[in-house]
């Protein structure tokens, strides 16, 4: 059985992205997601017009300070890891978790900030071919769950 998987889902902008992230979260069976910065919360019509009422089963918070969700799911034995394209970021093809992960996402245009990526224990990328550097956050969302469930 994959290890099970929570999400932090860090300083998103669009609604439609939160929402497709409840609908990609209950599709791969997310346990739960942590909506932390300036993340909009539920209910919002444009969440559920994209969350397909999701939002209301998956079990979500919200936390203004990400670093505390993280050092509470470290205490809980999950593996921090990152969704972001840097220097040293792992192949996502190439990591297979053996404990529970807490995967985090981050802003639409920024990524992951540097104190997020600092507290990972790992962060992991989806390699590009093409000429665009990086993919719609929802979208690298769902790949990435995909990943971790086969």
């Amino acid at each position: 059985m994959k290890p099970a998987i929570i999400l932090i889902a860090h300083n998103i902008r669009s609604l439609w992205n939160i929402g497709s992230f409840f609908r990609t979260a209950d599709a791969f069976g997310v346990a739960h997601i942590h909506l932390t910065g300036y993340t909009a919360l539920p209910p919002r019509e444009e969440i559920s017009k994209t969350a397909l009422g999701a939002e209301n089963t998956i079990p979500w918070s919200t936390s203004k300070d990400p670093i505390t969700v993280i050092d509470e799911r470290r205490r809980e034995g999950y593996e921090i890891v990152a969704l972001e394209i840097t220097g040293n970021s792992l192949p996502l093809s190439g990591y297979f978790p053996k404990k529970p992960v807490c995967l985090i996402v981050g802003h639409e245009v920024l990524g992951v900030s540097d104190a997020l990526l600092k507290a990972s224990d790992t962060v992991v990328h989806i390699p590009m071919f093409g000429k665009k550097e990086s993919l719609n956050v929802s979208v690298a969302l769902g790949i990435a769950l995909y990943h971790l469930k086969h």
